[in-house]
């Protein structure tokens, strides 16, 4: 397969790639890739600990039936988690059972290869050896090459919006196999279970699906491919997109092609949160996380809230744990979060630091001296910055002061 991926097929088509699908082998690295990522027990109720338990019987069983063509996927849990910055809002998430994500995972471990040698260089969500840092690091570099008129692009809903035909249509460019596609197909229409209700969909690819983010690229390919021969500077992860431009007219004729376009195979631009914006203005925009705006980034508000909001739930004043542990758990999200968002301006991590010493010596105040509220005045000098230094406490000052140390020099 490597070999016809360097030398090409006849006809540009691949037209027998099952028998790699329910390879043995490739499903029991298929099955280490689902046990990785964790997850939980979709509607069979089976983990991934109970799969293992007898996983050379499930291998088996699994290779016997999508060889025989006997394989039917099984309903998708339908489980609705907070949407990131509000309080109110959630966002559906579909949980296939396990054997289905040791399945779609052995399909994609296919299919990706055959389809990712020729996506856009300005694709980078879901991609080997690509991801958000990437993404937001050529955002940066256009930016600072005076690409400062921005298309800040929301397509609604997009999961939720794939027309299941002209999807398929894009993946028989490539595979012909039919035993594939019904297998592409059957993952589409899997029925979703939603308490006592249960529907089969229209339309989408869900999300929570392993082969989800593979199939959302293929769709999105053809946009990706019109806009560089345009000569647009897009720079797209999954769903989320901006078209860099150097000026207010060239951005006026990107968001026309946009709307062209993704009115043709009916997605929708979100007309609210779709704008045009300069960037050296104040506004600015959000793209994977981060603010943009004059010539620097920071967090977006949603990425402070979420973060507050996750160390909030870890310093309850009632939380019965030792500062040490606390810290130690507190450490665990401040480091990560800093790992993504250290690029950000120097302003932003002051305040962060500030607000979560408060949250620890509001802790202590309750437990040493059996006061209410929140830690202040006389709280500083007993329990002074260096005090949770000492104790290991994460300081992103200090750690973002150090990360630019080798480029002052």
């Amino acid at each position: 397969m490597l070999t016809a991926l360097e030398k090409g097929v006849k006809g540009g088509k691949w037209h027998s790639l099952i028998d790699k699908v329910y390879s043995e082998r490739n499903l029991r690295a298929a099955f280490k890739r689902v046990k990785a990522n964790r997850g939980s027990a979709g509607v069979d109720n089976q983990t991934i600990e109970m799969f293992e338990t007898r996983l050379e019987e499930n291998l088996t069983r699994l290779h016997k039936a999508l060889r025989d063509g006997a394989y039917h996927p099984q309903r998708i849990r339908r489980v609705w988690i907070p949407k990131p910055g509000h309080k109110a809002e959630k966002r559906p998430l579909g949980v296939p059972t396990v054997r289905d994500r040791v399945v779609q995972t052995s399909l994609r471990s296919v299919l990706e290869p055959i389809f990712d040698r020729d996506f856009a260089e300005h694709s980078y969500g879901f991609r080997p050896e690509r991801g958000c840092r990437d993404a937001l690091r050529r955002v940066d570099t256009l930016l600072k090459s005076g690409f400062t008129w921005v298309v800040d692009a929301d397509l609604k809903s997009y999961f939720d919006t794939v027309s299941h035909e002209p999807l398929l249509d894009r993946v028989r460019d490539k595979v012909v196999d039919g035993k594939v596609l019904d297998l592409i197909c059957a993952f589409l229409t899997q029925e979703v279970m939603e308490t006592a209700a249960t529907w089969t969909p229209e339309q989408g690819t869900p999300q929570g699906a392993v082969v989800s983010p593979l199939l959302s690229n293929i769709y999105l390919d053809p946009l990706d491919h019109l806009m560089a021969k345009a000569g647009f500077e897009m720079v797209r992860y999954a769903d989320d997109l901006v078209v860099l431009c150097r000026t207010e007219a060239e951005a006026q004729e990107a968001l026309a092609m946009l709307q062209e376009w993704t009115g043709a195979v009916k997605l929708i631009l979100h007309p609210e949160k779709t704008q045009i914006v300069d960037a050296t203005q104040p506004g600015g925009f959000d793209f994977l996380g981060y603010h943009f705006e004059r010539g620097y980034r920071w967090p977006r508000k949603k990425s402070i809230k979420k973060l507050r909001d996750v160390l909030r739930s870890k310093t309850k004043r009632t939380n019965g744990h030792s500062l040490e542990a606390v810290i130690s758990n507190v450490n665990k999200t401040t480091i990560g979060w800093f790992a993504y968002f250290k690029h950000s301006h120097k302003t932003t991590f002051p305040r962060l630091d500030k607000w979560l010493r408060m949250r620890l010596r509001s802790i202590l105040r309750k437990r040493r001296r059996g006061s209410k509220g929140r830690g202040r005045g006389q709280d500083h000098n007993r329990w002074p910055n260096a005090f949770f230094a000492e104790h290991g406490l994460f300081s992103l000052v200090a750690a973002h002061a150090e990360a630019c140390q080798p480029a002052r020099r």
